[in-house]
């Protein structure tokens, strides 16, 4: 039996580079967006909620990055019955919302983002724009 696990972590410098491009994305098609992303527990390394972008998304952005983080999957998957039940388990730090994208190196967990304001297609499309600029896994 091991008795430790090698882990990786996302560094800030890696969180705000992903922020960044994420941003860009989001105005590149013009869709304002609250964006999070954490490590691998769900606490915040960097967030942001562009102007204009709904206020409510920043809660739900918050909850797609910590469910990604959670199952190491992308958010969205999960039945709504199962996600409306894992929400009010969670106080609401869960979500079956798409948006939400685990950030892997090399298979490795390093954290999540979440994105939140747009639709689903275009919170991945910018989620994903993110994994990109910084070299993770693509999801």
């Amino acid at each position: 039996m091991s008795r430790f696990r090698n882990t990786i972590s996302l560094t800030a410098d890696a969180a705000l580079s992903a922020l960044s491009a994420a941003v860009d994305r989001a105005k590149s098609i013009q869709v304002p967006q609250c964006i999070f992303i954490v490590d691998t527990s769900g606490e915040t390394i960097a967030s942001v909620r562009m102007d204009d972008a709904k206020y409510l998304s920043m809660h739900t952005a918050r909850a797609k990055a910590r469910t990604a983080a959670s199952i190491n999957a992308p958010t969205g998957a999960m039945t709504a019955e199962f996600g409306v039940a894992a929400g009010i388990a969670s106080q609401g730090g869960v979500t079956h919302l798409p948006g939400g994208l685990p950030i892997r190196f090399g298979g490795l967990l390093a954290g999540a983002i979440g994105v939140g304001s747009g639709t689903g297609e275009q919170d991945f499309d910018v989620a994903r724009a993110a994994l990109k600029a910084i070299g993770a896994d693509e999801v």
